[in-house]
């Protein structure tokens, strides 16, 4: 009996660390793509000092 809770157990943190690491891919192309688009912004605008300043 306790040999199938330690297996349900394990089952759970394999499942828990799959989610997780799934979810860390969504965050992580979310934030490439908030990336991707800053700097394409930045390069259009020509950046902080781009009207006269030095």
């Amino acid at each position: 009996m306790i040999l199938w809770i330690l297996l349900f157990l394990l089952i759970l943190v394999v499942f828990g660390f799959g989610f997780t690491m799934q979810a860390l891919w969504w965050v992580a192309a979310v934030l490439l793509i908030v990336l991707i688009v800053g700097f394409a912004m930045r390069g259009r605008g020509g950046g902080r000092y781009s009207r006269g300043r030095r």
